[in-house]
């Protein structure tokens, strides 16, 4: 017997455990599945040549105290000709002002959204992002949320067809259409509802794939949900996978499941303990220690209360070592053995150390927990992952090394190979990027790389054992065993059984805590003999002789480069937030991030995983959306090209940083470091003197004008380059040592920057010119006057003569034409520089030509 050291695919067939989504309440009738279940084969004995890649079961914390349902409130209402309606005559209202009746199950409907991941009487912030409603709280908000429980409750019933916003005309008002519009269009491009790999999914897929390129890195869950849901959306997607096939950690969807027509089998709650000796452990102290232990735990938490902020730097382990000791002299041996059992336990649950585990926040996914009964999914995730990787792109043993991205798109190099793309989606494992192994090119904002610092990333193993016969009790899932040292308490603590659903005598071993990095460099052949006495221990005083193991496999998570670890906890330090953090997107929409590290919600889980891949894949789709609008805005020809050329030439004359050949202009109002700014880059020009006495806003003459002309002409005009970035990034290229050189290659290489031309900043930084402008003339930006904003505006009376006022002259209501030195030129091209207001200029759109008119009635209005 020479147990080997894990290899990707083996044990690819074992089963999960996972907690699927909760089944419908009872009083709902579901609607038949019209797609007929996919049929089970017979269990078989599992190909022991394909036993690794064992994805960790469902944290079963067997020891963490029982879990209160997320308390939440329904909008009561009350439906017509109802008592408290006749006692209470008043007028009636509009009918826009009304709670609306869908059915009469909106508390069952409300349930499953909170299975979804819903509040029950607000909105999420994703939903309010996107604006679903135009005013936060009232009425319009409560009859969205029961739309939106609505459509999700309706998909669930039959998840195999795909739900289409005309089911749902005539059972939502029409006063409510608009309602309907926005929560269908949020919850389908937000992947809630009609997803999956259901035949009536796949059927949605396009043909060709028009929309931009986007390469995702990693092929575990949350890659391939988000490449599936991208493709449906229209996007070309390539998936870089650096294992020779896809694989998972975590636990799968109820949702998948059932698509796949797969049964499920629950994990029984019986789980004996046994002790060194392997007697069992009584039952009576059992449960006792449990509780105490449960209480440890309560207590822990009133107290990081009492600490407040102070208990973000105390360990959960410190907490209930101190509580430990209080107690030291009311228990004995056993019970302190029991004690630790229960620690490991919840080092297990969390895949970290006690001592390193945040007491402010090491449970702060606890109210999201989705319920439902713990399972395991027979046929292992070899199927769901077939599945979800059906029909997509995925290049094997591309191990990428470097991510490059930038204002023009991406570079992800993977060896020698460099794939080029629109955008890309990073899901590499917390561990891996903890380790520095991927080089972001420019470097990642240190906001994200002291959030990836922060989190913790523990480690489980395991040993798993097929024999050649069952020689275990069969009417149990699971059995523990008790260790007296503390420093090993994690080994072989936890036994779980798969030969009800594996088709095989499957046992599995683990191997969590401190035992669990002692593990990594464990000889596999050790790690074996340790476990076979153990349950030698157990069953051979019973009379059951315990056989060698047919094969066995040793996992090796730490020290396995494309995991380095196995799943997320709040280490001391850290926090919640952290997990938003690592799920913010870079770089204006080029690379963003998904995996269970990256959902506070549902961390360390599959189905996290899952669903952060269908939430990038949202965001994605939506910059990318952007990015297509932006695009087609700049290829239309810009009426004030000239004034805005004009104008940032004028703010360039005074920048607000200027080093060597690069200058700097930005709003100083805006006191934020991430703020916009723009940075212009001077060639073949000598440096200027300082212009002493001069004004930011202070107006240049016809004569200036006219020479900057001839100097044009005569060729002698130096080369401008822009470029937007931040101001905190204008200083740090500041400070860069070594010349205009130095700065160069910092600027382009550890920014990522891309220098354009004036006519490729494109209408954000018209905006930020018009703004700052505006701001030096001591007026408010306006992008009405300017003509540099898209989108609808507002024009108020009384202002306009400040907003349009003609660099050359204006036209008072007594006809006289009085100079302006201080004023802006905005709609007068350089050529024509002597205008009057009841001259219009012939480029002008209907909107300027709507304010010039205002604007002359304004002038003859008495003042």
């Amino acid at each position: 017997m020479n147990p080997p050291t894990p290899t990707p695919d083996e044990f690819s067939s074992l089963p999960l455990e996972f907690i699927p989504f909760p089944p419908l309440p009872s009083q709902t009738s579901p609607t038949p599945i019209q797609t007929p279940p996919v049929p089970v084969p017979a269990p078989a004995l599992p190909n022991t040549n394909a036993f690794l890649s064992f994805p960790i079961p469902k944290k079963r914390r067997r020891g963490r105290p029982q879990k209160t349902q997320t308390s939440f409130h329904f909008p009561q209402f009350f439906p017509p000709n109802t008592t408290q309606n006749q006692q209470h005559k008043q007028p009636i209202p509009d009918i826009s002002e009304e709670i609306i009746v869908i059915n009469k199950e909106s508390t069952n409907e409300a349930l499953i959204g909170l299975s979804a991941g819903f509040p029950a009487d607000s909105l999420t912030d994703e939903e309010i992002d996107a604006r679903v409603v135009t005013n936060i709280g009232g009425i319009e908000q409560v009859n969205y949320i029961l739309i939106r429980n609505h459509i999700i409750a309706k998909w669930r019933e039959n998840i195999n067809v795909w739900i289409t916003k005309e089911m749902f005309v005539n059972s939502v008002p029409k006063h409510c259409h608009g309602l309907l519009d926005s929560a269908y269009n949020y919850l389908v491009s937000h992947g809630y509802i009609n997803f999956g790999v259901s035949q009536s999914i796949k059927e949605k897929f396009p043909n060709e794939y028009t929309k931009s390129n986007v390469i995702v890195v990693g092929a575990g869950l949350a890659g391939l949900s988000a490449a599936r849901q991208l493709m449906r959306l229209g996007f070309k997607v390539t998936v870089l996978e650096g294992r020779k096939r896809a694989g998972t950690l975590g636990n799968p969807l109820g949702i998948l499941a059932r698509q796949l027509g797969y049964s499920m089998h629950k994990v029984r709650d019986k789980c004996p303990l046994y002790s060194l000796d392997g007697k069992p452990v009584d039952l009576d102290m059992d449960m006792k220690v449990e509780t105490a232990f449960n209480r440890l735990l309560d207590k822990a938490s009133r107290l990081r209360q009492l600490m407040g902020d102070v208990s973000v730097d105390v360990s959960l382990g410190a907490a209930l070592e101190t509580f430990r000791q209080v107690y030291e002299d009311a228990v004995n041996k056993e019970e302190i053995n029991l004690f630790n059992w229960h620690c490991a336990n919840l080092e297990y649950a969390n895949a970290g150390l006690l001592s390193k585990l945040s007491l402010a926040f090491w449970d702060q996914d606890d109210p999201y927990d989705m319920g439902g009964d713990h399972c395991f999914l027979p046929g292992g995730n070899g199927r769901l992952v077939q599945a979800l990787a059906e029909n997509v792109s995925i290049l094997y043993e591309k191990t990428v090394h470097t991510i490059r991205y930038g204002s023009d798109g991406v570079q992800v190099i993977a060896g020698s190979q460099v794939f080029e793309g629109d955008m890309v989606l990073c899901t590499v494992p917390l561990g891996v990027l903890k380790s520095g192994s991927i080089k972001f090119i420019p470097e990642l904002p240190q906001r994200k790389l002291d959030g990836i610092k922060r989190l913790g990333y523990g480690l489980l193993n395991k040993v798993a054992m097929l024999f050649p016969y069952v020689f275990w009790e069969t009417d149990r899932d699971t059995f523990g065993h008790l260790t007296d040292d503390t420093s090993s308490r994690g080994e072989f603590f936890l036994f779980y059984s798969y030969a009800t659903v594996a088709g095989g005598p499957i046992l599995i071993a683990l191997v969590a805590g401190e035992a669990a990095h002692k593990f990594e460099s464990m000889p596999p052949t050790d790690a074996v003999t340790k476990v076979i006495q153990i349950l030698k221990g157990i069953y051979e005083p019973l009379g059951i002789t315990v056989p060698e193991p047919i094969q066995t496999v040793c996992t090796r998570w730490g020290s396995d480069p494309f995991t380095l670890g196995s799943y997320s906890n709040v280490a001391v330090g850290a926090s919640g937030d952290d997990y938003d953090i690592l799920a913010e997107s870079v770089g204006d929409g080029r690379l963003f991030f998904a995996g269970e590290a990256t959902t506070r919600r549902y961390p360390a889980t599959m189905h996290g995983a899952f669903l952060s891949g269908l939430r990038e894949a949202a965001n994605m789709a939506h910059y990318a959306g952007t990015r297509a609008s932006r695009m087609k805005a700049n290829r239309t020809p810009s009426k004030n090209a000239h004034t805005c050329a004009s104008l940032l030439a004028d703010l360039f004359r005074e920048p607000d940083i200027e080093f060597g050949s690069f200058s700097v202009i930005f709003g100083k109002k805006n006191p934020d470091p991430k703020s916009a700014a723009i940075l212009r880059v001077t060639f073949s020009e000598p440096r200027k003197k300082t212009q002493e006495g001069s004004r930011p806003d202070q107006q240049h003459s016809n004569k200036l004008l006219f020479q900057q002309l001839q100097s044009h002409f005569n060729q002698q005009q130096p080369l401008h380059v822009y470029t937007l970035l931040s101001k905190q990034q204008a200083l740090e290229l500041r400070e860069v040592r070594g010349g205009d050189e130095m700065r160069m290659n910092y600027l382009c290489e550890k920014l990522g920057v891309k220098l354009i031309g004036r006519k490729g900043l494109g209408p954000t930084a018209d905006s930020l010119i018009a703004s700052i402008k505006a701001e030096r003339g001591g007026r408010k930006a306006t992008a009405t006057s300017l003509g540099l904003k898209s989108g609808t505006f507002k024009l108020q009376k009384g202002t306009l003569k400040r907003k349009l006022v003609r660099r050359a002259k204006i036209v008072r209501s007594s006809n006289k034409s009085v100079p302006t030195p201080n004023s802006i030129m905005v709609n007068a091209k350089v050529s024509e520089e002597i205008r009057t207001t009841n001259q219009v200029p012939s480029e002008m759109n209907s909107a300027e030509q709507t304010q010039v008119d205002l604007w002359k009635n304004d002038q003859t209005a008495p003042s």
